[in-house]
């Protein structure tokens, strides 16, 4: 099983490792700081350095076991990659943390809105949420207002866990119909940002809302009788 090191520390950008298996199109390595396509978050990109030769990473990943992660080459020929090599990784820093951003930035969403969210999508600049409002009434202005409001407020966000059963009496936290959180492990990643929100989650989130910045409700769209698409944007990204 690769060891995700992302899971505790979001802002690690190299890491040391090896490699435990290797594919046609990418490698498993046996720990890793690359986060893994998943829960409306892409999967990073940078470079690994193996043998002195750089290989640029173009995605990463879960492979089909779901405990290992796959970190997509952009090179066709990885023959010279051997099982036990030694390895140097770098994440796309900047790109990582404007996703960071912009998934904290979703979960305040979350906080202002009291629908089930149905689906959405983390973007580098630009990220959605789809929720069943049932007549809840949401104004464009008033939102992006409240959101930057508790981004000022500086508020920490911090990593925790919950346990399978637990979380099987509390449904509710489940924000997002779309995206169920891995059980099976005993238990299962949150993150909380102080008294505004809190709930399971496996993606990678920066450490205190003032880090995301202004933002921007972009637009409000029908997806059907009930459901309304919610963008927003960084307005520095």
């Amino acid at each position: 099983m690769t060891e995700k090191v992302f899971y505790q520390d979001s802002y690690q950008k190299t890491l040391g490792s090896e490699v435990v298996e290797v594919l046609d199109n990418g490698v498993i390595l046996a720990a890793t700081i690359f986060y893994p396509l998943g829960g409306g978050q892409p999967g990073d990109t940078g470079r690994l350095t193996i043998n002195t030769r750089d290989y640029r990473v173009v995605d990463t990943r879960y492979a089909d076991n779901r405990h290992n992660i796959v970190h997509i080459l952009e090179d066709d020929d990885l023959s010279a990659i051997q099982v036990d090599d030694k390895v140097d990784m770098e994440i796309d820093w900047q790109r990582r943390h404007r996703l960071m951003r912009m998934h904290t930035s979703m979960h305040l969403v979350c906080s202002l809105i009291s629908a089930q969210a149905t689906g959405g999508a983390v973007g580098e600049t630009e990220s959605r949420l789809d929720f069943d409002l049932q007549g809840e009434v949401v104004d464009k202005e008033q939102l992006t207002t409240d959101l930057n409001a508790l981004i000022d407020k500086a508020i920490p966000v911090t990593i925790g866990a919950i346990t399978d059963a637990e979380l099987d009496q509390k449904p509710e936290l489940v924000r997002t119909m779309s995206v169920q959180p891995p059980r099976g492990h005993g238990t299962v990643r949150t993150i909380t940002i102080e008294n505004t929100d809190y709930q399971p989650c496996g993606g990678t989130h920066v450490r205190n809302t003032a880090e995301i910045g202004e933002l921007v409700v972009t637009g409000l769209k029908n997806k059907g009788r009930q459901n309304k698409r919610i963008s927003l944007a960084l307005v520095e990204p």
